[in-house]
């Protein structure tokens, strides 16, 4: 079954920039519709953004928009996510997520079946 690695995250001060990424463990990724989601502390887990499986079409939560970029490369078999312009409110830990059975993106965390292990971003000065 599809495993998924992610990469370190980081402490970074407000208005820095930070990149994540997200490898799959098997070539069955360039199937996937793909996304990143966010739980901070104390709160629920939140959409922030996805792609599908050729990477053509992307999706944002409204807190991503104009500030993180999601993509993929299927040659490498990862995802990523750029986030910029950080703020102390994006701090959280952010989790890949594959869907199994679908190519097409999708906002629903119910609809990923496939989960990262979660990564540590802290924005803070």
């Amino acid at each position: 079954q599809l495993q998924l690695v992610q990469s370190p995250g980081g402490q970074v001060q407000p208005g820095g920039s930070l990149s994540l990424s997200c490898e799959a463990s098997t070539s069955a990724f360039t199937r996937n519709g793909m996304a990143w989601f966010r739980q901070a502390p104390g709160k629920e887990r939140e959409y922030v953004a996805s792609i599908n499986s050729s990477g053509g079409i992307t999706n944002y939560a409204d807190i991503a928009k104009g500030r993180f970029t999601i993509s993929r490369s299927n040659g490498m078999n990862t995802v990523f996510l750029r986030l910029t312009n950080l703020k102390p409110e994006d701090t959280a830990v952010y989790y890949c997520a594959a869907r199994g059975h679908s190519d097409w993106y999708s906002v629903d965390s119910e609809d990923y079946d496939i989960w990262g292990p979660g990564t540590q971003v802290t924005v803070s000065s």
